[in-house]
C-alpha cells in the first residue's frame, strides 16, 4: 500500500493545527477563525516546515462552502429572498460599484493595466460567504431581518461574481489584455451556425443559463428534491437519510456549475431553499453539520496557506490601502445605502459590519485575473492579504458597530429635540416604538427565565403565563418575538449565549431560569454563567443522552429534563394500568431527572 497520501496528510495537518490553535485563540478570547488562518500559514509553502498540498486544500474548502450556503437555504425560503430584494438587489449593485471604483483606483495608482485594475476592484468589492455567515450565525441573526437582508445582499454579490466570471475572459481576449477561451455555449453557436455574439451575447447567455437553473429549481427542484428526502426518511435509515442530504447538496451544486456555469456555492443554496419548504427541512441542517463545520475548517486553512507572510514588510502602505477600502470604504458605503431605504440604524450597522471583508470569490477573480495576463503577481498578494487581516479584524468592526450604536442614536435623539420645529415625519418617528432588534433590561425581579420558545419553550411559557408567574421570554427568531409580543408575552431579542443579554433578564434577581433549547453545548454556557451570576437560582435544563444529563448538571443545573426516558414512562405507565393494575414504576434515576412528555426527537425540534 503506497504510503504518500497527500489528501490525508493535508486534512489531518490542517485541522490537527486548526484545533491547536482555534483553542489557543479562544483562550486569548479571540475568535477561532484566527487560529484556523494561522494554522494554514503554517502549512503553507512561504513558512518552513510540513507544507501542505495546496491544489488539495482549495477543493476540500470549496465543499465547505457548499454545505454551508445549504444549511443556509435550509433556513432561508424563497418568500425571505423575495422581501429582501428592494434593498439588497440595489444596494449590493452600488456597493459593488463603489468598492470596484476604489479599488480600480488604487490599481491604476500603482501603474497596472485598466484590466487588471477593474479585476482587483472587483475581487475587493465582493464579501465572503463563510466568514458573513458564521458572524451571523454566532449572533444568531440569520433569521433577523438583518440577517434576511444581509445573506440576500450576499446572494446579489455571487450573481454578479458569476457575470463577471464570465465576462472578464472575454473582455480580456477581445480587448488584446489577455487570453482565455470564450463563454462555452457562445463558442458552441459560433463554430456551428457563423455567429459571433459578443459580450453582449455572452451576457444574454450567462442570463439565460442562470434564470433557467432558478426556473428548474423552482419548477421542478421543489417537488422532487423533497419527495426525494421524504422517500428515503421512510425507510427509516438515518444513515440514508445523511448520505441523500449529502448527495443532493454537493450533486445540485456540481451539476449547477457544470451545466449551467452557476457558482456551486449559489447551486448549494438554491437546493437547500428548495428542501426547506418540505418538513424534514431541520433534520436535514442537523444531519450536514458536523461535516459543515470541519470543512468549513479547511477553508481558513486554506486560505492562510496562501498567504506570503513578507508582504507585510515589503508593501506595508498598499496593504493598508487595500484594508482601507475592505473595512472602511465598503462598511460606510453600506451604512449609508442602509439608511437610504430609510432601515433602523441598526441594521445599517450590522450590514455594514458584515460586509466588511472578503474572501472565497476574491480568491477566484484573483487566480483568474493572473492565469489571464491582467493581474499582477502583487495584486494576488495584497488581495490575499486584504482578505486574512479583514476576516481578523471583521469581530472587532462588529464590536465597535455594536458600541456605536447607542452613541449614534442618542445623537439622533438629540437632533430631533433640539429642532424647535420639528416635520411631521420627524415627530412621528420620535413616537414610534423602538425597532424590532432594539432591548431593554427588564423590570422584573423575582421571576422566571424562559431560554427558548420552541415547542418545548412554549409549553413552559403557557403554564408559567396560566398560573400568573412573573416571567419573560429570550428568544432569537423574529417570527416567534412576533407571536410573543402579540400574546403580550415580554420577551428579549438576543442570544441567551452572551452575557449581556442575560444582563438585560435582570439575572441576578431571578428566582428560576428554565432552559428550553435543544443544544446542550449553548445550555452549558448559560448555566454557567446563571450559577456565577445568582449562586441561589434554580436551573431547569432540557436533555436527549444520559451524557448530556451529565455534563448539564456538571455545570450546575439542579434539575435535567430528557424526552426519551420520559416517553418510555409514559408507556410504561399505561402499560401497567392493563397488566399490573397501575403498579408505580422505578427508573432508577433520582428525583433530580424529570421528563416531558411533549419533548420532540433531537432531529425535529
Amino acid at each position: 500500500m503506497p504510503h504518500d497520501t497527500p489528501l490525508i496528510s493535508t486534512i489531518v495537518g490542517g485541522l490537527v493545527l486548526a484545533f491547536i490553535f482555534g483553542a489557543f485563540a479562544h483562550r486569548l478570547r479571540m475568535p477561532p477563525l484566527v487560529g484556523y488562518l494561522i494554522a494554514g500559514v503554517l502549512v503553507g509553502p512561504h513558512t518552513p516546515g510540513y507544507v501542505a498540498d495546496q491544489s488539495l486544500a482549495p477543493e476540500l474548502a470549496e465543499i465547505g462552502v457548499i454545505l454551508l450556503m445549504f444549511g443556509v437555504g435550509l433556513h432561508f425560503s424563497l418568500k425571505d429572498l423575495l422581501s429582501v430584494r428592494g434593498i439588497a438587489v440595489p444596494g449590493a449593485i452600488v456597493q459593488i460599484a463603489f468598492a470596484t471604483l476604489l479599488g480600480w483606483g488604487l490599481g491604476a495608482f500603482m501603474g497596472w493595466s485598466t484590466g487588471g485594475s477593474l479585476v482587483f476592484g472587483l475581487a475587493l468589492s465582493v464579501a465572503s460567504t463563510v466568514v458573513l455567515l458564521k458572524a451571523l450565525q454566532e449572533r444568531r441573526l440569520v433569521e433577523t431581518e438583518r440577517g434576511r437582508i444581509a445573506v440576500g445582499w450576499l446572494i446579489v454579490e455571487d450573481l454578479a461574481m458569476v457575470l463577471a466570471l464570465v465576462l472578464i475572459p472575454a473582455a480580456a481576449s477581445i480587448g488584446g489584455e489577455g487570453h482565455a477561451p470564450v463563454e462555452p455555449l457562445s463558442a458552441a453557436l459560433s463554430s456551428l451556425f457563423g455567429l459571433d455574439l459578443g459580450i453582449g451575447g455572452m451576457i444574454a447567455m450567462t442570463l439565460v443559463k442562470v434564470a433557467l437553473f432558478v426556473a428548474l429549481m423552482l419548477v421542478f427542484g421543489r417537488k422532487l428534491i423533497p419527495w426525494t428526502m421524504h422517500r428515503i426518511a421512510h425507510t427509516g435509515s438515518r444513515e440514508l437519510f445523511r448520505l441523500g442530504v449529502l448527495a443532493i447538496a454537493l450533486g445540485v451544486a456540481f451539476g449547477a456549475a457544470k451545466l449551467f456555469g452557476v457558482s456551486l456555492a449559489l447551486g448549494a443554496f438554491f437546493a437547500g431553499m428548495v428542501l426547506a419548504e418540505s418538513e424534514l427541512s431541520h433534520r436535514a441542517a442537523q444531519e450536514s453539520l458536523p461535516l459543515r463545520d470541519a470543512f468549513a475548517v479547511l477553508f481558513f486553512v486554506s486560505v492562510g496557506m496562501l498567504f506570503d507572510p513578507n508582504i507585510l514588510i515589503d508593501k506595508p502602505l498598499p496593504i493598508l490601502a487595500t484594508i482601507f477600502i475592505i473595512v472602511i470604504g465598503k462598511s460606510v458605503a453600506a451604512f449609508l445605502i442602509v439608511l437610504a431605504f430609510k432601515k433602523p440604524l441598526g441594521t445599517a450597522l450590522t450590514i455594514s459590519a458584515s460586509l466588511g471583508q472578503i474572501g472565497e470569490f476574491s480568491f477566484i477573480l484573483a487566480a483568474l485575473g493572473v492565469e489571464l495576463g491582467l493581474l499582477p503577481e502583487e495584486g494576488r498578494d495584497l488581495i490575499l492579504a486584504g482578505a486574512i487581516i479583514s476576516i481578523i479584524l471583521n469581530p472587532l468592526l462588529f464590536f465597535l458597530c455594536d458600541r456605536m450604536r447607542p452613541l449614534l442614536e442618542g445623537a439622533k435623539r438629540e437632533d430631533v429635540v433640539a429642532d424647535p420645529a420639528p416635520a411631521a415625519d420627524a415627530i412621528a418617528q420620535e413616537e414610534m416604538p423602538p425597532e424590532d432588534d432594539e432591548v431593554h433590561p427588564t423590570a422584573l425581579s423575582g421571576h422566571a427565565i424562559l431560554v427558548g420558545y420552541g415547542r418545548v419553550g412554549s409549553i413552559v411559557g403557557q403554564n408559567l403565563k396560566s398560573s400568573a408567574t412573573p416571567f419573560l421570554v429570550i428568544e432569537d427568531s423574529d417570527k416567534r418575538i412576533g407571536e410573543l409580543k402579540t400574546q403580550g408575552i415580554e420577551t428579549l431579542a438576543g442570544n441567551a449565549v452572551m452575557r449581556e443579554t442575560l444582563d438585560l433578564a435582570n439575572l441576578s434577581g431571578a428566582r428560576s431560569i428554565a432552559i428550553a433549547i435543544p443544544n446542550a453545548f449553548e445550555a452549558c454556557r448559560i448555566i454557567e454563567q446563571a450559577r456565577s451570576v445568582n449562586p441561589s437560582i434554580l436551573i431547569v435544563a432540557r436533555a436527549h443522552s444520559d451524557a448530556e444529563v451529565d455534563e448539564l448538571k456538571q455545570y450546575g443545573a439542579d434539575t435535567v429534563i430528557m424526552g426519551e426516558r420520559e416517553i418510555a414512562l409514559g408507556m410504561v405507565d399505561r402499560l401497567a394500568q392493563v397488566h399490573h393494575e397501575s403498579v408505580p414504576y422505578e427508573d432508577g434515576h433520582g428525583p433530580d431527572t424529570i421528563m416531558p412528555t411533549d419533548d420532540p426527537p433531537p432531529e425535529r425540534e
